[in-house]
């Protein structure tokens, strides 16, 4: 069984899922962390069209399982916190625009979950990857919410963050997306609208963990 979490960049899906996935003992999937290890690759070819695109047949990004988790490997290295810096949430959308790098993704993704039960986010996950999912979500937040929250988590991993750069990337990453021609950022058919920016973490977690458990009895 799969669950989806869509939605736009800094609403809560990412933290959300992480923790409905430990609350109902499921394996979460975070598509992001593909993109964005795709786009480390593309920041370590200095940026340049022509070589990532290269390094597109001689790179592997794949996804390992670990102690009830998922993370992302680099041809076969993990990438820890490398993948949340400032210069890769600047370069993640245009990266993943590229339908060379969403079809790598989109197989990684569908071949890790052929076993076992997964909670998945990110941008078209419900509408595209996974249009069957058993249950789907889309999470959504006012812009100035999402960004203040984006700021909380860098900082807590003691990475320094500037609160109007962060607005204005979120601005930047919703157009690119929702404006892309390969797989735009939409609400998926069927899926429950959650508006995250009044409710607080335990209940957006709550809400889905619910809605999950009256699906599976």
């Amino acid at each position: 069984m799969i669950v989806t979490i869509d939605g736009p960049a800094g609403s809560g899906k990412s933290s959300t899922a992480k923790a409905v996935a430990k609350k109902t003992n499921w394996y979460y999937l975070d598509s992001g962390s593909l993109y964005r290890t795709w786009t480390l690759l593309y920041i370590m070819g200095g940026m340049d069209m022509k070589v990532f695109l290269e390094f597109l047949d001689s790179h592997n990004v794949t996804l390992h399982a670990s102690d009830g988790d998922i993370e992302p490997l680099l041809n076969g290295e993990g990438v820890g916190d490398e993948i949340r810096t400032t210069i890769v949430s600047d370069n993640v959308s245009a990266v993943a625009a590229m339908s060379e790098v969403r079809a790598k993704v989109n197989e990684e993704m569908r071949r890790v979950v052929k076993e076992h039960d997964f909670v998945a986010d990110g941008r078209d996950l419900g509408s595209v990857v996974f249009p069957d999912a058993a249950l789907k979500f889309y999470m959504i937040a006012d812009l100035d919410e999402r960004a203040l929250r984006r700021k909380k988590e860098l900082e807590s991993k003691g990475i320094e963050a500037n609160l109007k750069a962060i607005r204005s990337n979120l601005a930047e990453r919703d157009h690119l997306d929702s404006s892309r021609d390969e797989a735009p950022l939409t609400k998926p058919e069927g899926a429950v609208e959650v508006d995250t920016t009044r409710m607080d973490f335990e209940e957006q977690v709550a809400f889905i963990v619910n809605a999950i458990k009256e699906k599976v009895e």
